[in-house]
């Protein structure tokens, strides 16, 4: 038996479709019918060869939603979620002290392991989240690192009278409903000129959405999404003594030089990396008690590169989501 899938055979070429032979079931896993994955801005630097080493031939997608089929640690029919973060050690240090999102040894689903750009999945059930009922599940999968990776930013930049957003995507638009339901004010930056970005920011609840650069008020914190380098001073120039500045992707280009006096004042820079399978039952435990507006646009499975190919144009207004028939 085999799987159709969309395969990565060398980072910067296209995806081509593919039938696999359908991979037996190891200790501990489950197969998992897949009936939506988002299309993450990881998926887009992988696939441009901008992260190093990943396993090839390859399967893209760490935001899976589906149905479990097979596999005795899950019962049947269960629906599951497929983050990120596929597999740790438990024995290192990192571990140990409940920081296993900076295992050494982690694998990632869609990067060293196979992903959801296909019909089916097969994960370590210990690292699958049971997800809420209600919301869809293309309205569910970019809370599987969009949503994730945004909760644990939100949460690094701690509690924040005004909040900077830099790059207004899958993850921001998650983010800014997150922070408002805080209290927070939420301040959106994007590309100049990109009208569809600010005014999906205002519709989620920001008081300001305009370009970055531009300095509406005096910040308590910033995140930035955006892969760029140059935006690291910009945001530490926007926030007040004391406030803190996250950086929040996986890749980001080279960040400038900049004088001290941009950090001075107590004021911090951190990135936070990958997730804990803590950090998806706080979040969808949040979701199960009161749902987000996910703005997703959905695209057949067939069409994984042109999704691609319109994030990384910025033509995606919130996140874009696979669905598999």
């Amino acid at each position: 038996m085999t799987v159709r899938a969309l395969v990565l055979d060398t980072p910067g070429a296209p995806l081509r479709e593919a039938e696999l032979p359908r991979p037996e079931l190891g200790p501990g896993q489950v197969r998992i019918r897949v009936a939506a994955c988002g299309v993450c801005r990881t998926d887009l630097h992988v696939r441009d060869g901008e992260l190093p080493g990943p396993k090839l031939p390859l399967v893209l997608g760490h935001e899976v939603v589906g149905a479990v089929v097979e596999g005795n640690a899950l019962p049947a029919g269960a629906r599951v979620g497929v983050p990120w973060l596929g597999w740790t050690c438990g024995a290192c240090r990192f571990c140990r002290s409940g920081r296993e999102n900076l295992c050494d040894r982690a694998r990632f689903t869609g990067y060293t392991l196979d992903g959801g750009y296909a019909e089916e999945v097969v994960a370590d059930a210990r690292y699958c989240f049971a997800l809420p009922a209600g919301p869809a599940d293309s309205e569910l999968a970019p809370l599987l690192c969009a949503g994730l990776i945004g909760y644990r930013a939100l949460r690094a930049a701690g509690p924040a009278e005004r909040l900077g957003l830099y790059g207004f995507g899958a993850s921001a638009h998650l983010v800014a409903q997150l922070a408002g339901r805080a209290g927070s004010e939420v301040f959106a930056f994007t590309r100049p000129g990109d009208d569809a970005a600010q005014s999906l920011a205002l519709e989620l609840g920001a008081v300001w959405a305009g370009a970055a650069g531009e300095r509406p008020a005096e910040l308590d914190a910033a995140i930035i999404f955006a892969p760029a380098g140059e935006l690291v001073p910009e945001a530490l120039a926007a926030v007040a003594k004391g406030g803190v500045v996250v950086c929040a992707g996986i890749h980001m280009t080279d960040v400038p030089s900049f004088p001290y006096e941009l950090l001075w004042g107590e004021r911090s820079l951190r990135s936070v990396a990958n997730l804990t399978r803590r950090d998806g039952e706080e979040l969808f435990r949040l979701v199960g008690e009161s749902p987000l507006r996910i703005s997703a646009e959905t695209f057949p499975l067939a069409d994984a590169e042109l999704a691609l190919d319109r994030l990384r144009a910025g033509r995606i207004r919130g996140a874009a989501v696979l669905v598999v028939p």
